[in-house]
């Protein structure tokens, strides 16, 4: 019912779009929390998150929630990338570094 009328008043394109743009906004945070705590090596949890939400896609007949989750499994894949930016942007002091945690570059000073 809620799909034919997304259809029928052309929204599903609207809905996938805000859907697109709320998923992208939540995976930035997520990022700079997973590398804060984590460090790089938490790459591999977008991998096996990513690979599982592409996998739903193609199992899921409804086109909303099909579309919704490719979005966010190729955002996982998407932040395998910027987790290893944002390591970078930690460097250069563009955020803050975790007290409890070694970085790479932290090795090269001993």
């Amino acid at each position: 019912m809620m799909m034919e009328l997304l259809k029928e008043y052309h929204l599903l394109g609207l809905l996938i779009g805000l859907g697109t743009f709320l998923i992208i906004g939540v995976f930035h945070p997520i990022v700079i929390k997973a590398e804060y705590h984590y460090g790089t090596r938490c790459w591999w949890w977008f991998m096996v998150a990513g690979a599982l939400l592409i996998a739903l896609t193609l199992i899921i007949d409804n086109v909303l929630v099909s579309a919704l989750l490719g979005v966010a499994g190729f955002s996982c894949f998407w932040s395998i990338l910027e987790v290893f930016q944002q390591q970078e942007r930690v460097r250069k002091g563009w955020f803050p570094r975790n007290p409890r945690r070694r970085y790479p570059w932290d090795d090269k000073n001993n």
